[in-house]
């Protein structure tokens, strides 16, 4: 399947972590604040509302619909007990801002929070879709972020936090996810960031705000980055110890493709681990991967396909290699040992000691599988099967879609491995409609894909399984026909993972 496509089906299907001994809210525009909101029936209409009722191991259930944003306070979840607001369906919007600020979601001083399948367009006046501040251990995840004044997704002092499946595009001012304050250990995964005025994905330490300035072992994986307008795809300052995978980034304008640097970090991003990465820069970008001073130490470029188009700027650029290591990527015969300033030939480079079995790129034509269209999978000629390295190994061990890595005796150069046959498994809808019972027609799930990975249960609202599946074919149909009313979960994840592949919340009337 597509990678693009697998996104776009990825924002109308919702996860969450189930609990009991809770209490659900439900949140409608046909609510009424004054009600308890303990069932659709009895719904409040505001979101406000509900974050002003909710405590530990609550949800907000949230029906389609326009709605002013929240901002959530001094309330905090737990890990088995998080707070949970997700949609209901794909359309529940925000288009104003919350009471206090001018972001669409605030969560402040607030732990352990989700949110999850929101749309958040059109923040003005300096607002961002979703802040997260001052908070720990908070999940994004599902939401399609547009047009909002600075940012898509913004977080400041948020160890822990889990950004997932989102879509950040066309921020008016600066970027589309934008991890700040010493935050640790933050996930940014199979997020979509484009069009928006500054950077894709950008990680500043901000000593100057407090804290220790350094955001410590940040992972970004499985993201697409592209048509983004300065700095970078991938924007590192006061990093420690990022492991960068798995990554599509193309056309981003006067930008490079990844960046580690030191600015206002209490240090220079260092001890980086680049992996696998496919890095498309335009003419008019900047270079594939810039490693300023101080970010040389310990960094390591591996399995990475770069391509730059810039009249003169090339594949790799570092102001010093003391303690750097770069290998087994596709590259273009510019780089550079001295900043931004010249090139030189990869036979100079590999002189240095780097790149010794590194490839000159063929034409794109024969390395993917359509340029044109953006279609980045590698093509069954293509120079980069079988020509990278198990030194990336254990952090890689899939790639951008989920599939196996190998396939075949080596790991694959880039973000896709090649493979014959996908192993991704395959959601179809046999209905647009949410509502599956009584019966429209038809009345089930049809998934499809190499089910001997993965385990398939439905849950009900308090989390409990209500069936478990199994199939020894490539292909299972879920009959929902005799499932009770209430709200249930089918849910895909891959065996001896804790990692969803696909949720989908089912409503059943």
């Amino acid at each position: 399947m597509n990678y693009s496509s697998l996104f776009s089906l990825l924002i109308t299907l919702f996860s969450i972590q189930l609990h009991g001994f809770a209490t659900n809210y439900y949140v409608s525009n046909t609510g009424i604040d004054t009600q308890n909101g303990l069932s659709a029936d009895s719904a409040f209409q505001t979101l406000q509302k509900a974050a002003d009722a909710v405590t530990t191991g609550d949800t907000v259930f949230v029906e389609n619909g326009t709605y002013a944003g929240f901002d959530i306070r001094d309330v905090n979840g737990t890990a088995s007990q998080p707070i949970v607001f997700i949609s209901l369906g794909s359309d529940a919007t925000i288009t104003s801002k919350g009471p206090i600020r001018e972001d669409g979601i605030n969560i402040e001083n607030a732990d352990h929070i989700e949110v999850n399948g929101f749309k958040v367009i059109g923040m003005v006046n300096g607002g961002n879709g979703i802040r997260v501040v001052l908070s720990d251990h908070c999940i994004i995840r599902n939401c399609f972020c547009d047009q909002n004044d600075e940012r898509g997704i913004f977080t400041g002092f948020t160890d822990d936090i889990l950004i997932e499946h989102n879509i950040c595009t066309n921020s008016v001012d600066e970027h589309g996810i934008y991890v700040s304050n010493s935050s640790d250990r933050p996930i940014i995964r199979y997020n979509e960031c484009y069009n928006n005025n500054n950077i894709g994905i950008h990680m500043n330490g901000d000593l100057s705000a407090g804290g220790d300035g350094i955001i410590s072992n940040a992972q970004v994986y499985g993201n697409i980055l592209h048509d983004n307008n300065q700095a970078a795809g991938i924007n590192m300052d006061g990093c420690e110890n990022p492991l960068v995978y798995n990554n599509l980034i193309y056309n981003n304008h006067n930008a490079q493709g990844i960046a580690l640097f030191q600015g206002d970090g209490a240090i220079p991003t260092q001890g980086a681990k680049i992996y696998n990465n496919t890095i498309i820069v335009p003419g008019d970008g900047r270079w594939g991967i810039l490693v300023t001073s101080g970010s040389n130490i310990n960094t390591k470029i591996y399995n990475n396909i770069i391509i730059n188009e810039h009249a003169w700027r090339g594949c790799i650029t570092v102001e010093d290699t003391t303690n750097f290591k770069s290998d087994f990527n596709i590259l273009e015969d510019k780089m550079s040992n001295n900043g931004d300033g010249s090139t030189i030939s990869l036979v100079n480079w590999q002189a240095l000691g780097l790149d010794i079995h590194s490839l000159l790129a063929d034409p794109l034509s024969t390395i993917f599988v359509d340029v044109a269209e953006n279609d980045y999978h590698l093509s069954a000629s293509s120079q980069a099967v079988n020509m990278g390295t198990s030194m990336v190994n254990p952090e890689v061990v899939t790639d951008i879609s989920g599939d196996i890595r190998p396939q075949g005796t080596e790991y694959d150069i880039g973000c896709y491995e090649f493979s014959e046959a996908t192993t991704n498994v395959d959601v179809f809808l046999q209905s647009e409609v949410i509502t599956f019972y009584p019966n429209p027609t038809p009345n089930f799930f049809k998934i499809r894909g190499i089910l001997g990975s993965y385990s398939i249960d439905i849950l009900n609202a308090n989390g409990s399984v209500y069936q478990t599946l199994t199939s020894n074919t490539d292909s299972i149909e879920i009959d929902l026909s005799t499932v009770p009313a209430g709200i249930y979960f089918i849910r895909i994840q891959r065996i001896g993972t804790s990692e969803l592949s696909l949720e989908k919340i089912l409503k059943m009337n």
